[in-house]
């Protein structure tokens, strides 16, 4: 019965979701108030629809119901009950509900939020995400129903993929998702402010706060995939270029310039078109990256789906929904006249900078995940892209990304002088430069890891000398504390994000100077890798919820000091019949000691040691830098609507 209702709550959504479309799109053309009027309420309504599918759907697997299809291919009993609801999502037909009751939640969230914007406005953006979940629900309901039934049930199922089954991956494919579907409220406003043939300053201050959290999740659900990888794979680094990664970061890219450029549009009206675009750009990135994780074009250990046809599918959506937005705005983009005017060297022009580098890094990647899927197809060639290529292009473009992102703000708007900046950047500059001679003096003539390290330094220095100057704390120290205090939560949080950068690149730069070391070691042998003893002290089989192990337990020691005991599995699931590596960490602020098991022979075990500076100060970045996107979006007038709105509604009116 409870899969029944959550079928039937699907379909019943569909219907809300085209009603809103409908509703919504006419009503707004018609300037009829009774329709805008009842966009929201079927928004809701829809919110709720689908939240109670998804309910029906995760309580199928709670209870371990074997006769839905979908829970027979993906649970089993003896999964922990944390694995059985994120079993819900962690297979292609339940990640697809997983996205529409996302989507849903942001229709929900301007339907509730979205009573400052222009009536007008307002149904066409809830009329253009009812189309957009119309799509989707639709995919679903032919394609990946998650209530199917099987008939006679099994006694059990088949459980989930063995290396789905880790917190990290419990919590990674929703936040990813709050990003990736985040930006189809970005999308929205971009194509509803082509129809309507206006983008001002209120447009500029509606949309940031959409891309700010958008872009907020998914740095957060990029930095958990990364993390999961690194000690779940037990591949001992933190980013490898694979396809599905590089997937994630096209989007995060596109809105991180998103999210600056609509600070032009609100600020001096200018970049107007630009902004539509890379909204547009957005959005599609983020459809083109589950295209390429469910459709099977590429081999990962991140896809949830190998099936072409249904990749198809969501290939048509792309080319619905991205190709027609950006119709829309080759006929439209000529009204969207900019106002504001500015010179090259000012805070607009950085701005402009950050754009075009951003961009230009997206574009790298795009070319380099996806030439060799085209040299296949066209000329059947076997091509690999790997972090060289990926190093080798990127790198050129970060380096004045990071320079640029010191000099920004601390550029006025319209017009600026280069040596005023600079006087307030002077220790910052000298901060980075202090750390590339010290990087070089201690490591020998390792030039990344000292232009990492010097970035790193001139990243967080410029964050700081940012504040620094806007509280006065060095021309007026006596009221610096007050100015502090009453500085917009808004600039603290751009400059906590800007630091979290730089926090993010000294792990980086750290891992650049990562040692390895591989290892055959009997019980009670030892190796030493960068002044550490690692000394293999026994190998035990372990029992777990389901799955058993081999493990392998390492005394590291400095001197003859024991700094930890490590434990590195080698895991079985027998219902999947497969293994998964499980590394073992000890993670200090300095480094992070790591040893993964291989294969036992000769009555011991290869073990593979890395030695890893400043790795989780990677991730601590990642983290400071969605918490900067947070702190902004707490500033109260993040969430209001500019004066300039009101004009709008009255002329929908009329």
């Amino acid at each position: 019965m409870i899969p029944e209702l959550g079928h039937f709550a699907l379909a019943l959504a569909l219907a809300l979701s085209l009603a809103q479309v409908v509703v919504g799109l006419w009503g707004a053309q018609r300037a009829e108030a009774r329709l805008m009027a009842a966009t929201a309420p079927l928004a809701a309504g829809a919110l709720i629809a689908v939240a109670a599918a998804f309910a029906c759907l995760a309580w199928s697997y709670v209870v371990n119901d074997t006769t839905v299809l979908n829970v027979v291919q993906n649970s089993h009993s003896a999964k922990p009950l944390l694995y059985k609801l994120s079993g819900t999502w962690g297979n292609h037909e339940g990640s697809m509900v997983l996205w529409v009751l996302i989507l849903a939640l942001c229709g929900g969230a301007v339907a509730g939020f979205g009573g400052n914007l222009p009536s007008a406005l307002q149904a066409r953006v809830l009329g253009i995400l009812g189309l957009v979940s119309v799509g989707f629900l639709g995919f679903i309901l032919a394609t990946s129903n998650p209530f199917d039934r099987v008939w006679p049930p099994p006694p059990d199922g088949q459980g989930l993929n063995p290396i789905l089954q880790d917190p990290g991956l419990a919590f990674h494919p929703p936040l990813l998702y709050l990003g990736y579907v985040g930006f189809a409220v970005t999308y929205a406003f971009a194509v509803a402010a082509l129809i309507e043939g206006r983008v001002d300053a209120a447009w500029g201050r509606w949309v940031r706060p959409w891309a700010l959290a958008a872009w907020s999740f998914l740095t957060l659900g990029i930095a958990l995939g990364s993390w999961w990888a690194y000690y779940e794979l037990g591949w001992g680094g933190y980013w490898f270029w694979d396809p599905v990664e590089n997937a994630s970061l096209l989007p995060w890219l596109a809105g991180c310039a998103l999210l600056h450029s609509a600070i032009v549009v609100e600020k001096r009206e200018a970049l107007k078109t630009w902004t539509v675009f890379l909204a547009l750009l957005a959005f599609g990135m983020s459809l083109l990256g589950t295209f390429l994780v469910r459709s099977g074009v590429l081999t990962s250990v991140h896809a949830f789906a190998n099936d072409p046809e249904r990749g198809m599918v969501i290939l048509g959506l792309l080319a619905l929904y991205i190709g027609g937005g950006f119709a829309l705005f080759a006929w439209r983009a000529a009204t969207m006249v900019p106002t504001g005017v500015f010179a090259p060297l000012s805070r607009e022009g950085a701005l402009v900078l950050n754009n075009l580098l951003l961009c230009s890094i997206a574009a790298v990647v795009l070319v380099g995940t996806l030439y060799p899927m085209f040299a296949d197809l066209l000329l059947g060639e076997k091509i690999s892209v790997g972090p060289p290529f990926f190093n080798l292009a990127t790198l050129p473009l970060a380096v004045p990304l990071v320079l640029a992102m010191g000099f920004g703000p601390m550029l006025p708007w319209k017009r600026a002088r280069i040596f005023p900046a600079m006087q307030r950047l002077w220790w910052a500059a000298l901060a980075g430069f202090a750390a590339f001679l010290l990087c070089l003096a201690i490591e020998g003539w390792r030039i990344g890891p000292a232009l990492g390290f010097a970035a790193a330094l001139w990243a967080i220095a410029a964050a700081a000398a940012d504040i620094a100057d806007r509280i006065a704390l060095f021309s007026r120290p006596q009221a610096a504390w007050a100015r502090a205090k009453g500085l917009p939560r808004a600039a603290w949080g751009g400059a906590l994000a800007h630091a979290g950068l730089g926090v993010m690149i000294l792990g980086l730069a750290g891992m650049g100077l990562a040692t390895d070391k591989l290892a055959l070691l009997k019980p009670g042998e030892a190796t030493t890798l960068a002044g550490m003893e690692y000394r293999l002290t026994g190998l035990a089989d372990v029992q777990g919820p389901n799955w058993t192990a081999r493990r392998a337990t390492v005394e590291v020691r400095d001197g003859d000091r024991l700094v930890t005991v490590l434990e590195a599995d080698k895991r079985s699931f027998a219902v999947a019949r497969m293994q998964t590596t499980e590394a073992a960490i000890h993670t200090t602020w300095a480094r992070d000691l790591y040893v993964v098991m291989g294969e036992e022979r000769d009555g011991g075990a290869v073990l593979r040691i890395h030695n890893n500076p400043l790795a989780p100060w990677i991730w601590l970045g990642a983290a400071i830098m969605a918490l900067g996107g947070g702190i902004s979006l707490s500033d109260r007038r993040m969430r209001v609507s500019a004066p300039a709105a009101r004009p709008v509604r009255a002329e929908a009116r009329a």
